[in-house]
């Protein structure tokens, strides 16, 4: 049978999709793969992205129900019969299945959160991840934002970050000139309060040593008031690259870029009045946005990664200056990657603990987040 466009479309995302990297999310392959196709319009994009989720997230229930062995077409028949939900609550699944995990990871998140909490935290897992802007401070205000949208969109303040607005609606960000001219950015809310334990001052040096394309950095910036000096670091360029238009568009004209191999970095060294270290980590409190992180999940592979972040913390740690403070980051819900790593810290690295933060999915509709504010 002939496919339709979206359906062409689909598969080639999804089976392209599955022969990527483990750790390259799927929002940041979507996003790539619809730039490389400009002919998918923007009511299909919508349409094929909410499809690729749904068949990600409901993958286990959809194999149940599918030919052996499983594949994307087989699956998408499944999901294309109205009654699919109704059969998989009907058939009395064992829960990883019902609930759509792995049964490593299941069994790992109810050792870690009781099962309780686990099976709540998969089931909000699988529902859509809500939309939330970050007003840029250095050009408008959030009252001033709220006040132009509400004749246009379903928009709301967020409850906790006084810089957030919360879409009750999918909207096309991009287009819009109000991101063009950087008034705003996307960015959940948990990130914005992560960003939060970042208290810079004008005039302070500061490092976000995992910087990634600026996130974080870009939601602190605004307290420094174009004074003092920000560096973004990180060991992937083209990363920094987009990071570098990022700040263009936001006005934030007190950053630069610093490569991982860049030879003036010895020179920061003990210099930093604040580092930020956003680690690379399981993501498991953003598996809304990136359902595809639960099927790649290894418990030997959380190991190694607890030890790499062990290891970067302490490099990020030695261009601290002495009465500095470093934040350390996750967007893990685990223990093992979270408070543990934090007492770690404290116990061989001689550091004092000054502030704890986390977001749950549970929690207000946020991401799941960490953060511990530490100073010698």
């Amino acid at each position: 049978m002939a496919l339709s466009f979206r359906e062409f479309h689909l598969f080639q995302i999804l089976n392209g999709f599955s022969q990527e990297n483990k750790r390259f999310p799927l929002d940041r392959y979507l996003s790539h793969y619809f730039r490389r196709h400009r002919a998918v319009g923007s009511k299909d994009r919508r349409m094929i992205a909410d499809t690729v989720y749904d068949l990600i997230r409901w993958r286990a229930p959809l194999d149940h129900f599918s030919i052996y062995p499983p594949t994307w077409e087989s699956r998408y028949f499944v999901y294309s019969q109205t009654a699919w939900r109704e059969r998989a609550q009907a058939a009395s699944l064992p829960p990883h299945i019902a609930l759509s995990f792995p049964q490593s990871y299941y069994s790992f998140l109810v050792a870690a959160l009781g099962r309780e909490k686990a099976e709540e935290f998969c089931a909000l897992s699988n529902e859509s991840a809500p939309t939330v802007v970050r007003v840029n401070g250095l050009k408008t205000t959030r009252e001033n934002l709220l006040k132009s949208w509400e004749r246009l969109y379903p928009v709301s303040p967020t409850s906790h970050s006084p810089w957030g607005i919360r879409f009750h609606k999918k909207v096309n960000f991009f287009a819009m000139k109000e991101f063009k001219e950087g008034l705003f950015e996307i960015q959940d809310e948990g990130s914005q309060l992560l960003a939060d334990l970042m208290e810079v001052e004008p005039g302070d040096q500061v490092l976000d040593y995992c910087s990634g394309s600026g996130g974080k950095t870009l939601a602190f910036a605004c307290r420094m008031q174009k004074r003092g000096q920000i560096y973004l670091h990180d060991k992937r360029k083209e990363i920094l690259a987009e990071a570098k238009k990022r700040l263009r568009r936001a006005g934030v004209q007190n950053a630069q870029i610093l490569c991982y191999d860049d030879p003036k970095k010895g020179q920061l060294k003990h210099t930093m009045d604040w580092v930020l270290v956003d680690l690379p980590c399981s993501g498991s409190g953003t598996l809304r946005r990136n359902p595809d992180m639960k099927w790649k999940f290894q418990r030997e592979e959380l190991e190694q990664l607890l030890a790499e972040q062990r290891n970067i913390f302490k490099e990020a740690l030695t261009f601290l200056k002495p009465k500095g403070k470093i934040v350390y980051g996750t967007c893990s819900v685990f223990p093992q990657e979270n408070e543990d790593q934090a007492a770690y810290f404290q116990k061989h690295l001689s550091l004092s603990l000054e502030r704890l933060f986390q977001t749950f999915p549970l929690h207000e509709g946020m991401d799941g987040f960490f953060g511990a504010r530490l100073t010698f």
